[in-house]
């Protein structure tokens, strides 16, 4: 056997894994995802290399959002190869072979059984600055929620009866310290694109399109790396909006029944909220994403639906411009 196949079903805190041998799948079971997960699934996965002879390992694993990150930069470090296949291209095969996952279990068998099946290419790491600059933005994400939640507790809390002024105190120092350590992060960000100049230019070159700010720039910059990574450079803008989610999903059953057409949420859904917002902020000037939208609208499309779709352009236009190098044409990109 030349390779062991190994399909991962990962959360926030754990994950499940499964190997294909052969024409059948071995549950590995539910690891923590953490060092000490990572570390029993390679004891586990050596016991089966050593039994077959294998010579590769190959990790399957769905990208969600984040919570794969760790346990793919372990791979990477143990010389497995790691696959990151779209949702949307697992889910389309999975019907093709009659599958329908229902557990976390059945999905980790079923990772590994289309990677036996599939076949797909290894993928690359992220570049390092890149990584890095990813693991910045998750931090600054994680401090705002956190002084998000001070403040409001500190609101709810203010002018009510019998709160000791302990508690304020507290609340408010906690404030001033989220404070400080969000404006020191901030500077390392700032400082992190001086020293990666290419990075920069990148983000400058998104920042031209309507609905792109300072706050979604910089994560949509690393989305947009990260699929032109797991694509090798040939990714398609509609595999991109799969990739994220925001791939339409109408429903039919026979000939009269239909549902209002969703999206697959599939995902990373803090950069399909991004892109929402971004497009949302756009209707407030006269641009060509406000006139996207309003063409829909006046077609009888609702305005959430419509705002979904300026949200998916808002993607579109961001990898034509990302993947090309190019500056914002709208006379070219407005379709």
């Amino acid at each position: 056997m030349e390779r062991l196949v190994l399909g991962v079903d990962i959360s926030k805190a754990s994950f499940v894994a499964a190997l294909w041998l052969g024409k059948q799948a071995q549950d590995l079971g539910v690891m923590a995802n953490e060092p000490g997960g990572f570390g029993q699934l390679h004891e586990q996965v050596s016991v089966y290399q050593r039994q077959t002879n294998a010579q590769r390992i190959h990790l399957i694993v769905e990208p969600t959002g984040g919570y794969e990150l760790a346990l793919v930069a372990f791979a990477y470090s143990q010389n497995w190869d790691v696959s990151l296949p779209n949702p949307k291209q697992v889910r389309d095969w999975a019907k093709g072979e009659g599958r329908r996952a229902k557990t976390d279990r059945q999905d980790a068998r079923l990772l590994a059984q289309f990677g036996a099946d599939k076949r797909p290419q290894p993928q690359q790491p992220l570049a390092r600055e890149v990584s890095e600059l990813d693991t910045l933005l998750k931090r600054r994400q994680d401090l705002e929620q956190l002084l998000r939640q001070e403040k409001n507790r500190l609101g709810e809390l203010q002018g009510r009866p019998g709160v000791p002024p302990a508690v304020e105190h507290s609340l408010q120092e906690v404030i001033v310290a989220l404070e400080k350590a969000l404006a020191e992060l901030e500077a390392a960000i700032t400082q992190h694109l001086r020293q990666y100049d290419h990075l920069q230019q990148q983000a400058d070159r998104l920042l031209s399109l309507p609905g792109i700010g300072q706050k979604n720039v910089l994560p949509l910059l690393v989305l947009l790396y990260r699929w032109h990574t797991l694509t090798h450079g040939q990714g398609s803008a509609k595999g991109l909006t799969a990739l994220v989610g925001l791939d339409p999903q109408p429903f039919e059953s026979g000939s009269s029944v239909r549902r209002t057409a969703s999206i697959s949420h599939m995902g990373n859904a803090e950069v399909r909220r991004l892109l929402y917002m971004g497009a949302l902020g756009a209707l407030h000037g006269q641009n060509p994403l406000h006139d996207f939208y309003d063409r829909l609208v006046g077609r009888g499309k609702a305005k959430k639906l419509a705002l979904v779709a300026a949200s998916r352009k808002l993607l579109t236009w961001s990898w034509a411009i990302f993947s090309t190098g190019t500056v914002w044409n709208p006379a070219l990109l407005v379709t």
